[in-house]
């Protein structure tokens, strides 16, 4: 199990959080975290955007419409 300090929200202060044992074959990145104090379960989500993704998002011609 790992362990890492983050804010929870019920004990409203700093406490150490960990991983339970993960069924997703997670490991160490697992991202369900549990405060070691109070039981209260977190979900950690990261999102990565390719920045080539992003730009040809930008590029796209706007869109124009015409009232019937």
């Amino acid at each position: 199990m790992s362990e890492r300090e983050l804010h929870c929200d019920t004990c409203e202060g700093v406490q150490p959080f960990e991983a339970p044992p993960c069924v997703d074959d997670h490991g160490a990145d697992c991202p369900e975290l549990i405060c070691t104090r109070c039981g209260t379960a977190v979900l950690i989500a990261t999102f990565a955007f390719g920045a080539a993704r992003m730009a040809a998002r930008r590029r796209r011609p706007p869109v124009h419409r015409r009232a019937a």
